[in-house]
């Protein structure tokens, strides 16, 4: 009686919770982070702030604009606002305004609350503001309302192709 030959087995890749179209842009970019996926929805900064533990400052808010009709995205600290008057002129753009559901979808694939900041459906011009450079890591959306993932500011500004500048609101 002959032994049965062993099956090639190969490890089964770690169940990922990021969203697909993310996990692939993560893959193509060598990219590995831990993703953390959270049963209340993460989708402000605050709601993302409280369930992994750290300060408002330390999550990205990607937020898409439209800057006279062409979408441009903006990574911005949670605990900060967007001053769009800064975004036009950073620009040289006539009018500057916030982009709504359908567009963010369209432009990255992703719905409001779970928008990355890289890994969309389209190529568009990227800024982010400088007080993000404030952290060692930074939080942010890993393409569904319920992930995250840290990393380093510096790299995650690097993939997302932004330009870093001051556009944020000042402080009241």
């Amino acid at each position: 009686m002959s032994t049965p030959e062993p099956l090639e087995t190969t490890p089964a890749a770690p169940v990922s919770h990021a969203h697909p179209r993310f996990a692939e842009a993560l893959a193509e970019l060598g990219l590995q982070v831990e993703v953390r996926r959270f049963p209340d929805a993460t989708r402000t900064a605050a709601e993302a702030a409280a369930a992994i533990g750290c300060s408002l400052s330390e999550i990205v808010k990607s937020l898409v604009f439209t800057a006279d009709g062409a979408p441009v995205l903006v990574l911005m600290d949670g605990s900060s606002r967007v001053d769009v008057e800064l975004v036009r002129r950073e620009l040289g753009a006539r009018k500057v305004k916030r982009a709504d559901a359908d567009l963010v979808r369209e432009t990255t694939g992703y719905a409001i609350g779970g928008v990355p900041p890289f890994g969309h459906a389209t190529r568009t011009r990227v800024l982010a503001d400088r007080r993000l450079l404030d952290h060692a890591v930074v939080w942010a959306a890993a393409g569904t309302p319920h992930t995250v993932f840290p990393l380093d500011p510096k790299t995650l500004i690097a993939h997302a192709g932004a330009t870093v500048v001051d556009v944020r609101e000042p402080a009241k």
